[in-house]
């Protein structure tokens, strides 16, 4: 860490997301402190710490999916940290929220990915997390005013698909995701193609399938860095199956499962899906920690 001593670093886990704290704690051997947060009876927050922090530098570990309701926790949590003494506060968080919204789109809307980036500068230091969605940002660093550093999920999803699909095509589902597929795909020699899309709304959506010659006896995997309503995915597997290829898996960096989104892939005929740790999902069979654990190290 640069000269910095590893044992001045602790970690604190917001509400649901103890299993990962607990992995970055073994691998930085950082300890992991007991936050004592619970609502009032109106829904306000109280949150209490029984450490001294002066001096040290504390991480936060907070996943922001359906982030409404964590946001306020994780604010009071990063000023109580400042007031019991912390030098430096950090944020690791494997989901970030708020980016789709990076323009105005119609007069008069929030620019929220803007506004996100503001409070949290304000509040932390650093931060740490993986695959955000930057379509027109080229950087977090157009918006955030603090430390920060993107960890790719592209490694992990290579080395799971190469270990445990058979005969595996990596495939996109629309040109979008070319940049996932092509960083998971090429480090491990994994063949791969990528579908052409046409949105017409968040659940119309029209595509084609490239050339698959030669594929036939490969196994589909379809991969994509968020998945959310599921239409994208469901609609890739049906071109799929009806040229041909057996049921793919589906392998993403985010899965967030709106509603019914289970329920549609199902119909479609998917044979799998699976996605990492970044939120916390009966899928998320794909681990990051040890793909954070340098990041952390270099910023916190």
């Amino acid at each position: 860490m640069d000269g910095k001593d590893l044992a001045a670093l602790s970690l604190i886990a917001l509400p649901g997301n103890e299993p990962l704290a607990h992995a970055l704690s073994e691998q930085l051997d950082a300890p992991l402190l007991d936050l004592e947060f619970r609502r009032f009876p109106d829904g306000e927050s109280y949150l209490r710490l029984d450490a001294d922090l002066s001096g040290r530098r504390v991480a936060l570990v907070a996943t922001l999916d359906r982030p409404d309701d964590k946001i306020p926790g994780l604010l009071f949590t990063a000023d109580l940290c400042r007031d019991l003494g912390a030098e430096r506060v950090g944020l690791i968080c494997p989901y970030l929220p708020y980016m789709r919204q990076d323009c105005r789109f119609h007069p008069g809307e929030a620019l929220t990915s803007r506004s996100f980036a503001r409070w949290l500068s304000d509040h932390l230091d650093w931060l740490v997390t993986v695959d955000p969605h930057l379509h027109r940002y080229h950087s977090l660093d157009e918006i955030y005013a603090l430390d920060s550093e993107v960890v790719a999920a592209a490694p992990a999803l290579g080395d799971w698909i190469a270990g445990t699909v058979d005969n595996p095509l990596v495939i996109g589902p629309d040109g979008e995701s070319e940049q996932w597929v092509r960083a998971v795909a090429e480090p491990r020699q994994l063949p791969w193609r990528v579908m052409s899309k046409v949105r017409h709304g968040d659940r119309d959506v029209e595509q084609s399938v490239p050339d698959l010659d030669g594929f036939e006896t490969h196994t589909p995997v379809l991969v994509d860095d968020i998945i959310s309503s599921g239409a994208t995915v469901a609609e890739a597997t049906r071109h799929l199956l009806d040229a041909g290829l057996p049921a793919p898996v589906v392998v993403a960096v985010h899965g967030l499962f709106g509603d019914r989104s289970r329920e549609l892939l199902r119909h479609a005929g998917v044979a799998r899906v699976v996605c990492t740790n970044s939120v916390n999902a009966p899928e998320s069979d794909i681990g990051l920690s040890s793909l954070l654990v340098p990041a952390i190290q270099r910023l916190a």
